[in-house]
Parts: C-alpha cells; structure tokens; sequence
C-alpha cells in the first residue's frame, strides 16, 4: 500500500478510536442536515407568505373603485422582491434589509420585514444556516480532530521512528493531509448535497452553485493545510491547540465583526433620519407646485403655455394639474435618486473597505463569495431596490398622466356638489396598470459577483501550501 494511504489510514482509525472525536462528527453532520432543512422550510415559508401577499396587494390595487388618479398615487402598492434558490444556503443582507417595500407617489420607502426586525435580537448573531455552519462550525471541528496530526508523532517520538523506517518528511505530512481532508469533505458533503438539492429549484443556476461548492471545498481545504501547518511547527499538541483556536478566533470572529465598524467608521453614513431632514430641506428650495407665485413653478407654467400656444390653462387641451403632478414627481424623483446614489455609493466605499479586510481575514472574502453567488448581497438587494424605484416612479407618472388627459381642469377644480364624483376615472384603468416583475441577475453574473471573493480564498489556499511545503522540508532537521 502506498504510505502516505497508510499514514491516512492510521490517521483516520486514531480518530474512530476517539469518541469525542466520532460524536463530534455525528453531531455536525446532524447539524448540517437540520440546518439545511430548517433553513429550506424557512425560506419556504417566506416565499409563500410573500406570493400570497403580492397576490392580495394587486388584487387590492386592481379592486379599487372609481377614482381620482391622484388618490390612486397616494393609495400606493406593495411589491415583494421573490428569494434567490440559493437564499435558503446564505440568506446573506436579506436577513437585515428584508424584501418588500410599499411605493406610493412623493417618496422612496425603504425595504422593510427584515428577519432581524421581527425576530429576537439573537438573530443578529447568526442564524443556523448550511453557510454559517460551514464557515464557522466546521472549521472548529477540525482543528479538534487534527491539532494533535504531526505534533503528536513528536511528542511521541514516533515522527523520528516512521522516517527510520523509510517513509519522507513528504509522505507522513501528505498522510496528514489526506486523512484530515477526507474528514473535511465528508463533514462538507451533507450541506453540498442541499446545495445541490436548492440549486435544483426552478429557477436556479448551476453556475453560482458550482463556485460556492468550489468556494467552500477551497475554504475547508485551508483549513485542513493550516491546522497541519501549526501541528508541524510546534513541538506540543497542546500548543497547537491553543494556536489554532486562537486563529479561528481571529479569523472567523473578531475580524469579520471589526470589519463592518472600522468601515463605518471610515465612510460614515446617513441614518433615515438625516436624510429625510436633509430631503425636506431641498424640497423647500426646489419649489412649491401648490404655490402659483414659486418661481420654479410659475417657469414651468409659462413653458407649458408657450408649448401649446395658449394664454390660460383653462384653454390648455390637457389638465395642468397633471401635468403639475409629472413634473413635481419628476423634480422630487431626481431628488430621492441623487440622495440614493449617495448612500449606495458610500455603502459601496464601506464594502470595498470591508473588502480590503478580507485580504488578511480568508473567512471575510468567503462570506462575500457566498452571499454573492447566492444573490443575497449588498449588489443584489440595491438592484432590487433600483428596479423597484424604477417601476414606482412609472407607475406614479402613468397615474399622474391620466390625471392630465382623463380628468378636465374645469372638473378638476370644481368645488359643487357633483365635482367629486365627475374627476373620477373608471376602475378599468387601475387593472391596465402593469405589475411589479423582479428580474433576477442571471447566474454568471451572481458568478462574477463572487470571483473576487474566490480568489482571495484561493490566494490564501497557495500562500498555506507554499508555508507547509516549507515547514516540511524543515521537519526532519528541526526535529
């Protein structure tokens, strides 16, 4: 038999015959199973509740009776963002930001029912998710099964004894390395089997599911290289021990907690408060349209009756009250993007920092992969809101329009008795209105979202690889 099989079989029937080490083992791999089932019937449920829900808010919408156009635009809608297949691997941002959001005319509403903001605050720490366990649980496991894997043949004097008997400094360390790392696949395989499972929903796209599976074998085969990295530079497996927990800590605690305050910190950001004060404000000093004596407006009003050559806007063809209410949307919706733009870019700026991070910390670029190849971004959910923007600012300009060709001016600012009922339109034009239809990114976008993160996981798997071949050619002189 090949030795360095040989050293992994000897490797992987030390670890059988610990039975903290095989019920530890147990324990994970229920953890996986239950943390891929719960979070596939939780995502489930969600996505249910939210159909149900967009279904009831376009019938509520398309139901409405006769009425003014305007009263349509501040009546408003909902709209729900549908979860990603893979949400239920990494639900990623989506746990904070939450999916929906109600439109209505003269405003941007943020997207609210995050799971964090109907939860406990536990939620906040991690939810049991296939990504959490793999990112954090795993990687804790292995260090308890393979702290001890080089360190103890030294502790034991056995490491001089097997390279007496013929086998190289090469071979004993790939033995290591093959048994601890077919612990790692196999502690990995029950959560790429619901990735693969969730990646088979309508839908889904195998190519963000590859680079997570790649993404994580990658992850895990790091691990399996640093942990034998400490066990063959320290001479105790104690002391391995506490190195390695003391690196996970770092890794997977502390830094990718530290990341997102020092971000903060760097690029400060808006709350909702400051920006709706900061809004208003702008909105004094863009203009009044209920002001017929605001210069912005009068400008306006002058414009329109040199476009259609007439002198008053009773003799206007259309009502310009609507067309009032075009143009005030126009000019506040230009206000409300120009402040998104602003928020999206200095989150941009915090990202990019708590990128920066992740060059030193492999667990910080491996949760940018993951939630980016899941669609549960940052990336991802500013599309969603841009898109719903978009259809928001149609669907109350289409609304505003129909105002100005299909309710008179005369009508319009009557005030009898029988005003009311004479500027409303018929409900036919509510059913007409388009809904809300999310177009998802397509899979090798969600790929090339998750590149960047891959090949810092990547770079440190090399960087690992070269500092053990090093320690390897030093075990034996050192020894």
């Amino acid at each position: 038999m090949n030795v360095v099989r040989l050293i992994a079989r000897d490797e992987l029937r030390l670890m059988a015959r610990n039975r903290v080490a095989v019920i530890a083992s147990v324990l994970m791999v229920l953890l996986t199973l239950v943390a891929v089932a719960s979070s596939w019937a939780h995502q489930r449920g969600i996505a249910d509740l939210r159909e149900r829900h967009q279904h009831a808010a376009e019938e509520a919408f398309d139901g409405q009776p006769d009425r003014h156009p305007h009263r349509m635009v501040h009546y408003g809608t909902f709209i729900f963002r549908p979860l990603s297949a893979l949400a239920a691997f990494d639900p990623g941002v989506d746990t904070f930001t939450g999916n929906s959001m109600f439109l209505e005319g003269h405003r941007q509403n943020t997207a609210n029912f995050g799971d964090v903001n109907q939860s406990s605050l536990l939620v906040r720490f991690g939810q049991l998710t296939p990504a959490f366990v793999l990112q954090a649980v795993a990687p804790l496991l292995l260090i308890f099964l393979g702290y001890g894997a080089v360190a103890r043949e030294t502790e034991r004097g056995t490491l001089r004894v097997l390279m007496m008997q013929g086998a190289s400094r090469t071979q004993i360390v790939g033995g290591k390395l093959l048994a601890l790392g077919t612990v790692a696949l196999l502690v990995a395989l029950p959560a790429i089997v619901g990735l693969v499972a969730l990646a088979g929903q309508p839908g889904a796209s195998a190519l963000p599911m590859a680079v997570i599976v790649f993404g994580y074998t990658a992850w895990l085969l790091l691990w399996v290289l640093a942990i034998v990295l400490v066990s063959t530079l320290v001479r105790r497996s104690r002391d391995a021990l506490l190195a390695l927990i003391a690196i996970w800590a770092v890794m997977v605690v502390l830094l990718p907690r530290v990341a997102p305050s020092l971000a903060e910190a760097a690029v400060p950001l808006r709350n909702r408060m400051q920006t709706d004060v900061a809004i208003a404000r702008d909105l004094r000093k863009l203009g009044d349209a209920h002001n017929p004596e605001d210069p912005t407006f009068a400008r306006f009003k002058a414009s329109v009756l040199e476009r259609y050559g007439v002198t008053r806007v009773e003799d206007l063809p259309v009502n310009y009250k609507g067309l009032l209410a075009v143009e005030g949307e126009r000019i506040t919706s230009d206000l409300f993007n120009r402040y998104g733009s602003e928020s999206y870019d200095a989150q941009g700026r915090q990202n990019a920092i708590a990128g920066a991070i992740g060059v030193i910390s492999p667990a910080i670029a491996l949760r940018s992969l993951s939630m980016a190849a899941a669609g549960t971004d940052f990336a991802a959910h500013r599309g969603f809101l841009e898109q719903a923007e978009a259809y928001r600012y149609s669907l109350v300009q289409r609304l505003n329009q129909l105002e100005a060709d299909g309710v008179s001016y005369a009508d319009d600012t009557a005030k009898d008795s029988g005003a009311d009922r004479r500027k409303r339109v018929s409900a036919d034009h509510w059913e007409a209105m388009p809904d809300f239809t999310y177009k998802a990114p397509t899979g090798a976008t969600l790929a090339g979202r998750a590149l960047p993160g891959l090949a810092i996981v990547l770079g440190w798997l090399a960087a690992a690889a070269a500092l053990l071949a090093l320690a390897t050619r030093r075990l034996g002189e050192r020894r």
